[in-house]
């Protein structure tokens, strides 16, 4: 790792930080990304992206990334790996922690993204893009007159059941309470939809398939204790995200849920420090937004520096 002062780090390498990486570079910044594992983020995972604009039949979540890393890259984006432990303000510099070593920058961007939360089950992970997904609004045309489930009861669970409709022949949704949590008005569009069928107080114990993916899933009544088999050829968990910010959690101003706290142009409580994507509190969770976002953070964080010179 380079122990040169940059004009800016950027920490992640998903759809926002590539984005960044694009507006600082080309803007002659000298920018360093640095990611943790595989450049993409949670793209790499998706099998095929149909809701990005501009790639009419869609396109394959890993191919998508790899063209924003070549785009980046020819800009002079420098590309790094290695995991981030900490982030110290040093007023007009700041220490980014890579694997024990301290990296100087003038400002930095995060796009740490978010990871859904895992059920943790025996299956998920196996069926996992083969049947279990965490993003309807990405993966539920692929599930035309077939059966699907989602499992939650919060209003994302709601709004993707209620998106589901228009695919699947039938919906379940899988909560493990007696009552859901959505707002009364989702409530009242689940229980008047007719493909829609709660199950109340059942949690899932095993997704079950083969090499063609997941057939089925073995519930479990949390009243009797008794299981059954529901047959599912789709499962989408959205029972919450877990924010890839734990390691800032006493450096920046983070909501409960541990998103990194903005304003509009996506500043967070530390001077020169920027959040974009999944990691920031926002709505909505898509390519799209981040990319939006990341172009933001690029440009405040490119006024920020010229705003010091």
């Amino acid at each position: 790792m380079s122990q040169e002062l940059h004009d800016v780090i950027i920490i992640g390498g998903g759809p926002a930080g590539l984005t960044a990486g694009l507006y600082t570079s080309r803007a002659k910044l000298s920018t360093l990304l640095v990611e943790r594992m595989i450049m993409g983020g949670q793209v790499m995972t998706t099998t095929k992206v149909e809701n990005y604009p501009g790639f009419p039949g869609g396109v394959d979540g890993p191919d998508l990334m790899m063209r924003f890393q070549e785009h980046c890259q020819e800009f002079g984006l420098q590309i790094d790996y290695g995991e981030v432990e900490n982030l110290i303000d040093r007023g007009d510099e700041k220490i980014v922690v890579v694997d024990g070593k301290e990296l100087r920058a003038r400002c930095v961007i995060i796009t740490t993204g978010a990871e859904p939360r895992k059920l943790g089950v025996d299956g998920e992970q196996e069926f996992t893009g083969r049947g279990v997904s965490y993003c309807a609004t990405c993966d539920g045309a692929f599930f035309r007159d077939v059966p699907v489930a989602i499992i939650g009861g919060g209003d994302t669970a709601a709004e993707e059941a209620l998106f589901l409709t228009r695919f699947a022949s039938k919906v379940y949704i899988i909560h493990r309470r007696d009552q859901l949590r959505a707002t009364k008005i989702l409530q009242e569009r689940i229980f008047a939809h007719e493909k829609i069928e709660v199950i109340w107080n059942t949690e899932i114990d095993r997704v079950v398939g083969d090499s063609s993916g997941m057939q089925s899933v073995e519930l479990k009544d949390r009243v009797s204790g008794e299981t059954r088999p529901l047959e599912l050829q789709g499962l989408f968990v959205a029972i919450g995200v877990t924010p890839k910010a734990h390691f800032l959690a006493e450096v920046l101003e983070l909501d409960d849920d541990g998103h990194i706290l903005t304003d509009p142009e996506c500043r967070t409580s530390m001077d020169g420090v920027f959040a974009a994507g999944d990691v920031r509190k926002k709505i909505l969770k898509q390519i799209a937004t981040a990319v939006g976002d990341g172009a933001v953070a690029a440009i405040m964080a490119e006024k920020y520096l010229m705003d010091r010179e």
